[in-house]
């Protein structure tokens, strides 16, 4: 035990020495994490006392990861608001159904060309359809956009995102985890997830009031053990309905997202979701063999390459319906091109469920490339709009205009 906890420790301080670099470069920690984890594990080597294979520790650190995907949907509940929903305008819906039709066509269309079975195919085309949140808003953050004129449609564009990311998980939850072997069956464990999740959307509608009486704790310590101990057995409860129990956390955050201590709750989550999120990105990576990663190369190139195409495409069409001008429209497909989180999480449904291995290294080559291209290309978005302009000839360059009022 002894051994196993200065294992769990070990690893620990390389996820802090990793978050540290990645802040000191300004960047998003989810590829240093992913990559820590794949350069440690079972192949590493052992220095004296530090034993970098973490093979006794292995199950505490997965276990770690787990709630750290469980306080990351939570937030995601948290931040989520069926009002907003409600009070959402037309451009964000057209935004939205784009960025998530265009994109899920191109997984399918991906994965029935590199022959997948149905099931990895839906994987893949939702893996292909879910931005990262986290990323996304620190790129806006970093980048000082968040007064531009496009940032208010790239933030309802995710949230509708988030949204599909609820639905579609519950979908795929109930097909991979219902044990369903007819198509009675299967529809009943589809209809099961749905039904689950639309029972939380009237909690978050009608249950406030007496949500609010319930969470009228004063006591800080109190009410942080009654909120985390609901979250965890809702979580653990979905799970015996065969619903995922990160969605199980995500409704229930959602749940609580109309309540008067919902700013009280996202203060109190905000240090757990770090802590336990890195703790995920590791873990993740930890189970990643790096010589396995050739064999998904080309298949995550080519999924690199769709997304860069239905980003930028979407973007440009959500842009312009909202009456955004051509390189702010640009700006909207190139910030939410970012992989991460959710891509993963919706990757970990698949191999829950038994589907194709060749899932694990693809998500990991897939979400790695685009947490890095993703951020890099949000910020250099003027000269990747001045080469794409040279093309499409959408405005005269700016050193043209000025000769001509010269």
């Amino acid at each position: 035990m002894d051994h196993m906890m200065f294992e769990v420790g070990t690893a620990l301080i390389l996820v802090a020495i990793a978050s540290i670099i990645a802040g000191k470069l300004k960047f998003s920690i989810i590829p240093f994490l992913i990559v820590l984890g794949m350069l440690v594990g079972p192949h590493a080597p052992t220095i004296g006392i530090l034993d970098f294979k973490f093979i006794e520790s292995q199950g505490i650190i997965d276990f770690l990861g787990q709630i750290g995907i469980l306080f990351l949907l939570f937030y995601l509940g948290l931040e989520f608001s069926v009002q907003k929903l409600i009070k959402s305008g037309r451009n964000i819906v057209v935004g939205g159904t784009v960025y998530v039709i265009l994109n899920f066509a191109l997984g399918l269309a991906y994965g029935f060309v590199i022959n997948m079975p149905l099931y990895e195919t839906l994987i893949i085309a939702g893996m292909l359809s879910v931005s990262s949140t986290a990323i996304v808003a620190k790129v806006l953050v970093d980048l000082r956009r968040t007064g531009n004129a496009e940032t208010e449609l790239i933030l309802g564009m995710i949230l509708f995102d988030d949204i599909f990311l609820a639905v579609f998980l519950s979908i795929m939850s109930g097909l991979l985890l219902g044990g369903a072997t007819s198509v009675g069956a299967t529809i009943i464990s589809v209809c099961i997830s749905i039904g689950y999740m639309l029972l939380f959307f009237v909690i978050a509608r009608k249950g406030p009031p007496i949500l609010n009486k319930l969470l009228n704790i004063t006591s800080s310590e109190i009410f942080i053990i009654v909120v985390f101990s609901s979250m965890f057995f809702i979580a653990g409860f979905s799970e015996t309905l065969h619903v995922a129990e990160a969605i199980g956390a995500l409704l229930f955050g959602l749940a609580l997202s109309e309540t008067d201590h919902s700013e009280r709750i996202e203060q109190l989550v905000i240090p757990f979701r770090d802590f336990f999120g890195a703790i995920f990105f590791f873990s993740f990576g930890l189970g990643i063999d790096p010589t396995t990663l050739g064999n998904a190369l080309w298949l995550a190139l080519g999924a690199v390459g769709l997304t860069i195409i239905g980003n930028l495409v979407a973007g440009m069409i959500a842009g312009r319906k909202a009456g955004l001008s051509h390189k702010s429209s640009l700006n909207i497909g190139l910030t939410i091109m970012a992989r991460g989180e959710f891509t993963i999480i919706v990757a970990n449904l698949g191999l829950a469920g038994g589907l194709s291995a060749v899932l694990k290294p693809f998500s990991a080559l897939y979400v790695l490339i685009l947490a890095i291209l993703g951020p890099l290309l949000a910020k250099e978005s003027k000269r990747v709009y001045r080469g794409v302009n040279k093309i499409f000839k959408w405005s005269e360059p700016v050193e043209k205009v000025k000769k001509r009022k010269v």
